[in-house]
């Protein structure tokens, strides 16, 4: 198990991971976080990442916040085996059918766990200016307590969350090259997440995130 530890200082909780490289589970109120740092080594994350950046067709939609529309900050795809859309901050997206990478990655991802996913979304961040803004994966085509995989490829980037309404509820992770997190139980339905913008120089990262569209 990969040793960690928590120390709640005023209003947040701080998590402190120790030099382990082995997967960990954190335990959280009304949710749980699974992470494994080196879920992919490096040699097959880089190759990954590679194949992802050329093969995918990536796109990017337009957004409407209070009324203004903007381009979302980041490029995006769909993936699936079926024709089932996803729909999410008013953005309707269609799937392509599953690539041979994608399924050859799924089937990683569902034999570390036993489970089984219909869909992938995608997200390609080209630098420390694209981001994607404070939410949740609680859309009604996901069910009730939805669980999400999301693989990193790329660039290290800083992963948020926060409780809906506890604010002593808080947590950070550095999602690393190669790293597996995995969002499960009620956590959808009570916390929020987010790949915030930095101001610091960092290159391309590909985001998988494996679900089940109903």
């Amino acid at each position: 198990m990969f040793e960690y530890s928590i120390c709640i200082n005023l209003d947040k909780i701080i998590i402190v991971l120790f030099e382990s490289r082995k997967p960990v589970t954190i335990p959280l109120k009304d949710g749980e976080v699974f992470y494994a740092p080196c879920f992919f080594k490096n040699k097959e994350a880089n190759n990954y990442f590679e194949i992802l950046k050329k093969e995918i067709e990536w796109q990017q939609d337009d957004i409407k916040i209070f009324g203004k529309v903007y381009a979302q900050p980041r490029l995006t795809a769909l993936y699936a085996n079926n024709d089932n859309p996803y729909r999410y901050s008013n953005i309707t997206m269609h799937p392509k059918k599953f690539s041979p990478t994608l399924i050859k990655i799924k089937s990683v991802v569902e034999n570390s766990g036993c489970l089984e996913f219909t869909s992938c979304l995608l997200n390609l961040y080209r630098d420390g200016q694209d981001s994607n803004g404070w939410h949740a994966d609680n859309e009604k085509e996901l069910g009730i307590n939805p669980v999400i995989a999301s693989l990193s490829f790329g660039a290290e980037r800083m992963f948020h969350m926060k409780h809906r309404r506890d604010r002593n509820q808080k947590l950070k992770l550095k999602l690393e090259h190669g790293s597996l997190l995995v969002m499960r139980g009620s956590l959808q339905h009570h916390w929020l997440h987010q790949i915030p913008k930095t101001k610091k120089t960092v290159g391309e990262r590909i985001n998988l995130t494996f679900r089940n569209i109903k």
